[in-house]
């Protein structure tokens, strides 16, 4: 996976009073402790938080990102970041809204585990006086006892008050129910918090507001077993303007590893970005200043058709998430695919995330005739209509104009010699692979 190397240019905008009222501006804060007493702990000397995730997936996705962001947000700031990855949080899973989930191995689990782990590493620093270090659950509930969990963590948790938490109450009105395992997550994330806080001095934990069940658990338990106020903040859910989910993309999650969701889909979802959601999102997944952000939310309402906000949402975020030579790539692929740009300067990998979601056929070698490659690609719906079209004008391969109806391909003009990028106008495009 790509690394972001980019962490020296990120900072926190110097134009607020502190970063809490950054974190406020961005629109960062839905849910907290008391926020009094929390600005003045961020403004004071260098504390240590947590964020945790979860491996029910091989890969962290862009609800995830919002953390991250708000990790570094606050390690920029001069306080220590934990990076947990629940190695046994994740082998239960947080209660879902609807449903069951269903567990993995160990072994898959554990798997997760280091691929989370460098997702992680990627957005924070390790290195200077704040220093983020990386933590494991599994450290500390592998060698605990069933019998120990209920006597030592377990008897300070009240049923009454873990049945009412949204996700619990919810899950309970259902018809699918809930069962004790997911019912009891929230005891171990209680028991993280626990754990960070003796081993650590950590005082923060930070997650969306969804999860503020989980994470109040944690203070409570605190309060209650060592006597001490830590704090919890919570984020809101980011959702579009229209009311739809936000991060999906046709009903997929949008993964950060870049083979669950290739860096081309990953810009092209941000450079789709509605209008009236483009100033929100440059608040929460950049650290653009609110200068810039306020100009380029007025180039949105001056000018939406230049589509300025979405560009620059999309090159930083690829950016922070794929690095900037993988961004520079799609922005290259992008502008080659409609004629603007050299194709056969693309890497394999770039131009086939490109072409993907193209309507694409495969022909032998001796299909090579424009006019057959047009009909096989389904840009012409006959051989007349295909004649018609390059006699017109209207045929590319590879960029390239085609005016001879009899003309053939030469195989030498096969990217990667194997590929040819069919175009009919200027925005019909269609990929056609060769077997030779």
């Amino acid at each position: 996976m790509s690394h972001v190397n980019n962490l020296e240019s990120q900072h926190n905008d110097p134009g607020f009073a502190n970063i809490w009222q950054e974190l406020k501006w961005r629109g960062l804060i839905h849910v907290s402790t008391d926020e009094t007493e929390l600005e003045k702990l961020l403004a004071g000397d260098p504390i240590t938080y947590y964020c945790g995730f979860d491996p029910t997936a091989p890969s962290l996705h862009l609800g995830n990102l919002v953390q991250l962001l708000l990790m570094r947000r606050l390690q920029l700031a001069g306080h220590k970041p934990l990076g947990l990855v629940g190695g046994s949080t994740g082998l239960i899973g947080d209660p879902r809204p609807t449903a069951e989930r269903t567990l993995n191995t160990k072994d898959t689990v554990s798997e997760w585990v280091g691929y989370l782990q460098a997702q992680v590493r990627r957005f924070l620093s390790f290195e200077g006086d704040n220093a983020a270090r990386m933590v494991n659950n599994l450290d500390w509930t592998a060698p605990l006892s069933a019998i120990d969990f209920l006597r030592e963590i377990g008897k300070h948790f009240r049923v009454g008050t873990m049945l009412r938490k949204d996700a619990v109450a919810s899950r309970l009105s259902s018809d699918e129910g809930i069962s004790y395992t997911e019912f009891s997550y929230q005891i171990l994330q209680g028991m993280d918090y626990l754990q960070l806080n003796r081993d650590y001095g950590c005082v923060l934990q930070t997650g969306g507001s969804d999860q503020w069940g989980n994470l109040t658990s944690g203070t409570e338990l605190i309060r209650k077993v060592d006597g001490k106020v830590v704090h919890a903040l919570g984020t809101p859910l980011i959702t579009n303007s229209d009311g739809t989910k936000f991060g999906k993309s046709e009903g997929n999650a949008i993964w950060l590893d870049a083979h669950m969701c290739s860096p081309y889909a990953f810009y092209q979802f941000w450079v789709n970005t509605a209008d009236a959601d483009v100033v929100d999102r440059l608040k929460v997944f950049t650290f653009l200043s609110r200068a810039e952000i306020e100009e380029l939310g007025a180039a949105v309402a001056e000018r939406p058709f230049a589509r300025e906000g979405q560009r620059r949402l999309a090159y930083e975020v690829t950016s922070l998430v794929h690095g900037v030579d993988a961004t520079e790539k799609v922005i290259a692929a992008s502008a080659a695919l409609f004629g603007n740009g050299d194709l056969s300067v693309l890497d394999e990998m770039t131009l086939a995330s490109a072409t993907a979601e193209l309507p694409s056929a495969s022909i032998g070698a001796d299909g090579l005739g424009i006019v057959d490659l047009l009909v096989a690609s389904g840009l012409s719906e006959s051989k007349s209509a295909a004649r018609r079209t390059v006699g017109e004008g209207g045929a590319y391969v590879n960029n390239s104009k085609v005016t001879d109806p009899d003309a053939v391909i030469d195989q030498a003009e096969l990217l990667h010699g194997r590929y040819l990028l069919l175009r009919r106008g200027k925005k019909n495009l269609a990929t056609v692979e060769v077997t030779v």
